[in-house]
């Protein structure tokens, strides 16, 4: 069975005093929480901060990207390298914000997911589709077109040493939440693309659910069969919505399919 995942998104929010109280007051209840694994992927000036407080702790260290090149001439850029050294287990890549804002497209999620791997670090790969596409049942294939992009860089084999996380842009920050069913139903396909060159791997690999996930919905969406955690935003930065989702997924049984 696959272990699920709870990885916290702070985006660009923090300060040393709030993020120290942020992990003050949840770092103690998830240190008794078993059954699931737990991340927070913090910007890349906290990670120093964040690292000295999660020693002996539970939650692995994320960042949020990785510039695609592995150092030199490309001032702003943070390579894989400088956030591998801070210890982080996870790098998030190809997050819609990233995609939509900053203009990097399916080869450049793919660079920078191939980088996070060169340095030892499990990519949580983002995919998703904007409210047009959903509107225009091509969903499949948005979400298809974006993994094959990460399968032709570096094989079908990295995906088993990756976590995917569906994100329906309509549903990042919105405060609208794909059904349970609407999430399991892309997952599922998600699943069946793997399965369809390697179906051993297609059971291993973890794919979360991301789009304003609440204490409130949480239950719901990892109860479904293929959601295996999810990738949390604006509810991570609230400590105790986040431990509540973080329970949820702990104790979800994966027994709903549609």
């Amino acid at each position: 069975m696959r272990a699920k995942l709870v990885a916290g998104n702070w985006k660009m929010n923090g300060s040393l005093a709030g993020n120290q109280a942020l992990l003050n007051a949840a770092l103690p209840a998830l240190a008794s929480v078993r059954g699931a694994d737990f991340a927070v992927c913090v910007p890349f000036p906290y990670l120093a901060q964040v690292q000295q407080a999660l020693r002996g702790q539970k939650v692995a260290l994320g960042a949020q990207d990785v510039c695609q090149f592995e150092g030199g001439a490309y001032t702003g850029g943070v390579s894989a390298a400088m956030v591998a050294e801070f210890g982080c287990r996870y790098a998030i890549v190809g997050h819609s914000e990233r995609r939509s804002v900053f203009g990097d497209t399916d080869e450049v999620v793919a660079e920078k997911f191939a980088a996070v791997m060169q340095h030892g670090m499990t990519p949580i790969l983002c995919v998703g589709e904007t409210l047009a596409e959903r509107e225009g049942g091509v969903t499949e294939t948005v979400v298809a077109r974006q993994l094959e992009a990460i399968v032709k860089r570096s094989g079908i084999a990295a995906l088993g040493k990756s976590v995917i996380a569906y994100e329906p842009v309509w549903a990042i920050g919105t405060g609208r939440t794909a059904t349970p069913e609407q999430a399991q139903a892309v997952h599922a396909y998600l699943r069946t693309r793997v399965a369809a060159v390697d179906p051993r791997l297609a059971d291993q690999v973890p794919i979360l659910y991301g789009g304003s996930v609440k204490a409130g919905n949480a239950a719901q969406l990892f109860a479904m069969a293929d959601v295996d955690g999810g990738l949390i935003g604006g509810a991570s930065l609230v400590a105790d919505e986040f431990i509540a989702i973080c329970r949820a997924a702990a104790g979800a049984k994966d027994k709903v399919t549609i």
